[in-house]
């Protein structure tokens, strides 16, 4: 009997990594057949996320760019690099600078992840805002994905604020005078209630930026309540929005894309075969017999083929070029340190984080138009999008309706020449305040070039829904026109303007202290 078990015993020792693998990899084996490939999707957690099967325009490179993925993976690579900084750095005016200093110079390859954590960051607001223009312009936000849209948006505005709060952390003079500035633009409601007089009894401009500070400055306050945003809050209700994105993918059938027509190939056993016919037409409810609404009802698996391996690889694909991307950054281009903040001697010019440059060009002309008012009526605007575009046709195709390419490119010219123009004309001379110095200050709120802009863009998309009858174009015409502004806008901000908020052709110019 001992004997027996000291064999059962050696046996299961020397079967154990097998035994080891089958237990967490439950299929055990690569899949030979659709139905093993099934399996190993249905049994991994990962993978679960994915339909058993894929369309082929959902693995074409030019449909998506890969760029919701990208943004994932540069999410992947902030919280990897992200932990591994918290083991080093100190949330404390008197430690956070030197915390830096020690992870850029002291800590073994510290600058490097550094470098990798920021790239990654900026990488990661560039690519969710490209996958927003993605999104729209292939008409991937049509019933019944509206909802998605949504969350979409709601993950854009939620990884502005994560960058945001990061770029207080490192205590120097360029995150001091950043947020300093960010909190100004919270605080812009102050210039339309100073200019009524109501600030005393109420004052949501000066309520935004104690929420946002815990004081009236910047300062420790400010410093912990960004470093718990950045590090907890906000990644932990930036996961729980991705985890319901990604499911919204899914039971909204995929990717948008236009109905097959009956028949054609698909992926069966390896191989692209016809598939079976007649297509389901019906679903069975408790009551009667009815249509089915859901968006595999009427569709079968034309065109299609298994998510594993195919779906997998091009996932894999994607991650492993935008760790390349961030490592080529991180290699030659470092994290930016400037010397220790001090509340005495402000930046000249102090700027914003590069994504809300565009708001602080439109703040220096009027606090509450530019820092408030437009900003939600684009957040608003963007979120209507769906509700008011409610007619079919276009989805998961660039410039899928009629005429939409020409009214994109007529958009663009127009949004430049206007923005361009205006920006010009305000370098050159000025704007209502420079011609009357005692001008009320409700006047400077009501007319001020970006309200001008805002008009300016409606005009032209409604122009474009009288001209064309369609609402799709119209959004298509606004969409262009406030993506080449905010384009515009950033652009003329970080290169154009200098010390005191000057205009110059180039930084090179700016005068020498």
């Amino acid at each position: 009997m001992t004997d027996t078990a000291t064999r059962e015993f050696v046996h299961n020792l020397h079967e154990l990594p097998h035994t080891v693998k089958d237990a967490c990899f439950r299929l055990g084996k690569t899949p030979e057949s659709e139905r093993e490939e099934s399996q190993a999707t249905f049994h991994n957690l990962f993978l679960h996320i994915h339909s058993v099967r894929v369309h082929l325009r959902t693995l074409k490179p030019t449909l998506t760019f890969g760029l919701g993925l990208m943004a994932m993976a540069s999410f992947v690579i902030t919280i990897i690099t992200g932990v591994l900084l918290m083991v080093y750095y100190k949330p404390s005016t008197d430690l956070a600078y030197q915390s830096i200093k020690d992870i850029h110079f002291t800590v073994s390859t510290g600058r490097f992840i550094r470098n990798i954590h920021r790239w990654s960051a900026q990488l990661m607001v560039l690519v969710v805002l490209l996958h927003m223009a993605r999104v729209f312009f292939t008409a991937s936000y049509k019933k019944p994905r509206e909802f998605n849209w949504l969350v979409g948006l709601a993950l854009l505005v939620i990884t502005l604020a994560l960058s945001f709060t990061g770029y207080l952390l490192p205590w120097d003079q360029l995150a001091y005078w950043a947020i300093t500035i960010g909190s100004n633009i919270a605080n812009s409601p102050r210039e339309l209630t100073d200019a009524i007089g109501i600030t005393k009894f109420f004052d949501p401009g000066g309520l935004q930026k104690r929420l946002l500070l815990g004081a009236n400055y910047v300062g420790q306050d400010a410093l912990i309540r960004f470093y718990v945003l950045h590090v907890f809050v906000l990644p932990l209700a930036l996961v729980a929005l991705l985890g319901v994105h990604f499911w919204r993918i899914r039971k909204d059938g995929g990717l948008a894309k236009p109905e097959d027509p009956p028949g054609g190939l698909a992926e069966w056993g390896g191989e692209m075969r016809p598939v079976f016919q007649p297509l389901a037409t019906k679903t069975y409810g408790l009551m009667a017999l009815v249509k089915g609404k859901r968006p595999p009802v009427n569709r079968g698996p034309e065109n299609t083929v298994m998510s594993w391996p195919h779906l997998f690889w091009a996932e894999l694909s994607v991650f492993m070029v935008t760790v390349a991307v961030t490592l080529i950054l991180s290699f030659y281009y470092d994290a930016p340190l400037k010397e220790l903040a001090n509340a005495a001697i402000p930046e000249n010019p102090a700027k914003a984080p590069w994504y809300f440059l565009g708001i602080q060009e439109l703040v220096s002309y009027s606090a509450f138009t530019g820092g408030l008012l437009i900003p939600v009526i684009v957040v608003v605007g963007l979120a209507l999008i769906p509700f008011l575009d409610r007619r079919p046709g276009g989805e998961g195709t660039w410039f899928g309706t009629s005429n939409e390419r020409s009214v994109f490119w007529q958009s663009l010219f127009f949004a430049c020449a206007v923005t361009v123009g205006m920006l010009a004309f305000t370098v050159n001379y000025g704007w209502l305040r420079s011609w009357f110095p005692n001008i009320h200050q409700l006047w400077i709120i009501a007319i001020n070039p970006g309200s001008l802009l805002v008009l300016i863009f409606a005009a032209w998309s409604l122009f474009i829904l009288k001209r064309k009858d369609s609402v799709r174009l119209s959004a298509v015409s606004l969409f262009t026109c406030f993506l080449v502004g905010f384009t515009l806008l950033t652009y003329f901000a970080t290169v154009h303007r200098g010390p005191n908020w000057h205009f110059y052709w180039w930084p090179s110019q700016w005068p020498v202290h």
